[in-house]
């Protein structure tokens, strides 16, 4: 729980604190890097106890989507992927200026986003595709008609396709 300004500074239980919710404005870049150090963290333990981490997927909702984007893409690069629902990154996020830098291969971003999405504007999800995209993100982009800022059952099962694609049953290890 944290304050957040498009509540006017009160408390809620959201990734960081925004300035407004629209992606032509600045990041609250001090509050996004707090927890990119706290789900860093939460990786290296993971990888302490014995998960590889090419092997670790990273993702989440609407704003959870948009911190695993600026945990993978900035800190994380080898990852075995990112999935953003409902997702956005700022026109100007600080992903765009960490991957103008980079020359390594990247994690796949598997993204969904519902055209009635009347909160984070599917303009804004798609517009964050093309953007990573040409940028060097291997990405796909699901397109779910009338789908407003919410879950469908066909997101998830896309979703856990994509899960088990990128993380295959490891063979059991024999002596």
């Amino acid at each position: 729980s944290r304050p957040y300004t498009p509540m006017k500074g009160a408390f809620s239980t959201v990734w960081f604190d925004r300035y407004k919710i629209s992606n032509d404005c600045p990041e609250h870049i001090e509050s996004i890097d707090s927890m990119c150090r706290g789900l860093t963290d939460l990786i290296n333990d993971e990888i302490k106890n014995g998960i590889a981490k090419n092997r670790i997927l990273i993702g989440g909702f609407s704003m959870g989507g948009g911190m695993a984007m600026h945990v993978a893409y900035r800190f994380h690069q080898d990852l075995a992927g990112v999935f953003a629902l409902s997702s956005f990154l700022n026109k100007d996020s600080a992903v765009y200026q960490a991957l103008k830098r980079n020359e390594s291969v990247l994690p796949e971003l598997f993204q969904c986003h519902g055209t009635a999405d009347d909160l984070v504007l599917y303009s804004w999800g798609e517009e964050t595709n093309k953007m990573l995209k040409s940028l060097g993100v291997p990405t796909s982009l699901h397109t779910f008609p009338n789908l407003n800022h919410e879950l469908n059952r066909t997101e998830i099962e896309k979703l856990k396709t994509w899960i088990v694609k990128k993380l295959p049953v490891e063979a059991a290890k024999t002596n």
